[in-house]
């Protein structure tokens, strides 16, 4: 018995060991502790945040303190992106990529939430639901104190948008930390774990059960550095989303069709966007042959149970949390800020032109007016991919219709693309397209980091300039070539009959 739990516990220490030697892997590490280090800055911590005392005695407070903070987290963040790239051929083929993401994501585990305070309005949702509150009544405002002073200011006057089982989640952390503020926070990060953890063991599976290259998958998918900073280092609730809906298509090419329903359901319950997801899983195994009407027709029953079980679910948990359905009130919350999502941004650049002609009521309708057609253009296109991909490759639908929603929705977040990012390397993407992506990756990272010097002062902002400028000419020097490994539309051995049972159907789904 020793030896078949000693064993297992043996190789995996020894992946870990093996990962560490690598180059590589300590730039990465390296990375994410100056990143850690570099959190303990204005720009990540708000006022009430019990590292302020001490770093105010210390003299952390100023403005040299803040303008290196920013430099460290602008060169962190360059360390983990040439450290991706340059692992690029050796992910899933001489080191695991499992033992990579432990070793950067260590030192992000106890550090503050970075590049975004959503973890704090988590953690005061919670604090909500412990005083007999409903967050989707009143905002964290109403409970004045350490909680409610975390939060954004922004989002401390607003409802909470989540879904109910991200709010009972957070809950439960709150009451885990003791009540203490501050832990209740970081403890954020154990649902977000828990989704990675998904991701990160069930995409190469994935992968091979859809007779694509699991190293490329792996490379992409599990140790990109966004998922890094963004899904652990920042503990959002999309992390735990997201996991599940991978698990849903895991089990859906597995045949368990009823459990990739619940894992859509539950996933839904977490963040709505998962949603989406039920189209795919309906979609594989089903044999769907053509959009005519008499194929369209057999189809639907299928659709329709599909999406009634994991609206089913959803209502389910949404009964048993006793929470209900407020969250439809708090749709809009995301969208009233600007972001970098081009209607949010258009639309703020069309107020501020009407103001300056005098045209007050056009500038009062601008932001509603531009949400209108933001949901438009994003479902827009999400019609149109799903005309395109779904009935023949579910999954390329998925991923770019993820995106579709993020780009061209009312509000974008770096950690929205992962939506449909992840997914990417199963689409069947080019060399060139996964080129952009990361591309893409590497600016929303050095744009991330350099945002903070906004919320510092001018000199971080001259600081972050010249920083990230460096930044950008050595990482063009690491993403001119594809990522190696296997042509996208070839094969690789599977591991078991099963999935190899499985691979035939799976091509037929996903082949133009």
């Amino acid at each position: 018995m020793f030896r078949a739990v000693g064993g297992p516990l043996a190789a995996r220490w020894a992946d870990l060991l093996a990962a560490i030697r690598l180059r590589p892997v300590q730039l990465g590490l390296l990375g994410s502790a100056l990143l850690a280090l570099g959190s303990l800055s204005p720009a990540y911590l708000p006022q009430a945040s019990p590292y302020w005392p001490l770093m105010r005695e210390l003299g952390l407070d100023s403005w040299l303190a803040r303008a290196l903070a920013t430099v460290l987290v602008i060169g962190a963040v360059a360390l983990l992106l040439i450290a991706w790239y340059r692992l690029r051929p050796a992910v899933y083929r001489d080191v695991k990529h499992w033992a990579v993401l432990a070793w950067w994501a260590l030192p992000l585990l106890v550090a503050p939430p970075i590049f975004s305070h959503d973890a704090y309005s988590y953690a005061a949702h919670g604090w909500l639901l412990h005083n007999g509150l409903n967050p989707y009544e009143v905002s964290p405002s109403v409970l004045p104190g350490t909680f409610a002073d975390q939060v954004a200011w922004l989002w401390r006057y607003t409802p909470a948008p989540y879904g109910p089982l991200s709010l009972t989640i957070s809950h439960g952390l709150v009451d885990l930390a003791g009540l203490n503020p501050y832990y209740s926070a970081v403890a954020q990060r154990l649902p977000a774990l828990v989704g990675v953890g998904l991701i990160v063991h069930l995409m190469p599976r994935i992968a091979r059960q859809m007779g694509l290259d699991p190293r490329r998958t792996a490379w992409f998918a599990t140790i990109n550095p966004l998922l890094v900073i963004d899904l652990i280092g920042g503990a959002h609730n999309d992390a735990l989303m997201l996991g599940l809906v991978v698990l849903a298509i895991f089990c859906a090419y597995r045949g368990w069709f009823w459990v990739a329903i619940l894992a859509v359901g539950v996933a839904m319950s977490v963040k709505q966007p998962a949603l989406l997801a039920a189209l795919p899983i309906a979609v594989i195994g089903s044999g769907w042959a053509t959009w005519h009407g008499r194929d369209v027709l057999r189809f639907l029953p299928r659709l329709l149970l599909v999406l009634g079980g994991v609206l089913g679910v959803f209502a389910g948990v949404s009964t048993l949390t006793g929470l209900g359905f407020g969250w439809l009130g708090a749709v809009g919350v995301p969208g009233m800020i600007v972001t970098m999502a081009p209607f949010s941004l258009a639309g703020w650049a069309l107020q501020r032109a009407f103001e300056a002609l005098g045209l007050a009521e056009a500038a009062r309708i601008t932001p509603a007016f531009a949400t209108i057609v933001s949901f438009v253009a994003a479902f827009g296109l999400m019609a149109f991919v799903g005309l395109r991909y779904l009935r023949t490759r579910p999954i390329t639908f998925l991923a770019w219709a993820y995106l579709a929603y993020a780009i061209f929705g009312p509000a974008l977040h770096s950690w929205y693309l992962l939506w449909g990012a992840i997914f990417l390397p199963l689409a069947r993407t080019s060399a060139r397209t996964l080129r952009t992506a990361a591309i893409v990756t590497s600016v929303l990272l050095v744009y991330g980091a350099g945002n903070l010097a906004w919320r510092n002062d001018a000199v971080a902002l001259a600081l972050a300039a010249v920083a990230a400028a460096l930044v950008w000419l050595v990482l063009r020097r690491f993403s001119r070539r594809a990522p190696e490994g296997a042509r996208l539309d070839s094969t690789v051995p599977v591991g078991s009959p099963h999935e190899a049972a499985t691979v035939p159907r799976t091509r037929r789904q996903e082949t133009a």
